[in-house]
């Protein structure tokens, strides 16, 4: 991977608030949900291919995929169901195989241990969250300090998950780092006036790395990396 610019060791620029997207960030998350959303749109008669799905709805939160589905010619059920179906099949496999992502856990510990104030705000609704915070153990960890989707008006890539955060944890979103995998986060965090770091470790790019480098580059994140261990560099 090419080498990534840091900080020069000033703290006039340096970030207070650290915001971290959820899924294909802090938990290794988007291949199942990948594979169970395109699952679950085939069976409401909407047969997308798995590059599709990851491009229309990485980082999209539950309102943004039913809109999709009411655009749906026919549908084979309401799109009113869709998010019980998909959810209980998505649960599942959360419970069993959902993992944090390598580095995640160390990272948290970095943080703690020089002080510095983290949460999430994530595109998924607090359900979904809730669900995967426990499974993974990360809970504890952030308390409630984790913000949804649910709660604001617009998903990304509007920045009103981002805004809410940082008001919420009391800083200027000028002090806030945002990590973020999906196009439309890093979009966010633009238009929220935040720094970013683009994210490229999940398991969902694999084989896709560069090319998803050059899209989060091109959306003016300040670097992106492969390793969560890289985050304090930038800190």
């Amino acid at each position: 991977m090419p080498k990534q610019p840091q900080r020069t060791g000033k703290d006039t620029d340096a970030p207070k608030l650290v915001i971290f997207d959820f899924d294909g960030v802090l938990v290794d998350s988007e291949v199942i949900s990948l594979s169970t959303l395109r699952a679950t749109l085939r069976a409401f008669g909407a047969p997308l291919s798995d590059t599709e799905v990851r491009d229309r709805f990485l980082g999209s939160s539950i309102r943004q995929i039913t809109a999709f589905l009411d655009t749906v010619a026919a549908p084979a059920f309401p799109a009113a169901e869709f998010e019980a179906r998909w959810y209980a099949t998505l649960f599942d496999r959360f419970r069993r195989d959902l993992a944090p992502m390598p580095g995640a856990l160390a990272l948290l510990d970095h943080l703690d241990v020089t002080g510095r104030a983290f949460c999430i705000a994530s595109g998924s609704a607090m359900e979904r969250l809730g669900v995967a915070l426990d499974a993974t153990g990360l809970a504890a960890r952030f308390g409630d300090r984790v913000y949804s989707a649910d709660i604001v008006q617009r998903g990304k890539p509007a920045p009103d998950i981002f805004l809410h955060a940082a008001r919420e944890m009391g800083f200027e979103p000028s002090r806030c780092m945002v990590i973020e995998d999906s196009p439309a986060g890093a979009t966010a965090a633009r238009a929220a006036g935040m720094q970013s770091l683009g994210f490229v470790g999940g398991a969902h790019l694999r084989g896709q790395e560069d090319a998803h480098r050059e899209i989060l580059l091109s959306l003016q994140v300040d670097a992106v990396l492969d390793d969560l261990g890289a985050v304090r560099d930038f800190l």
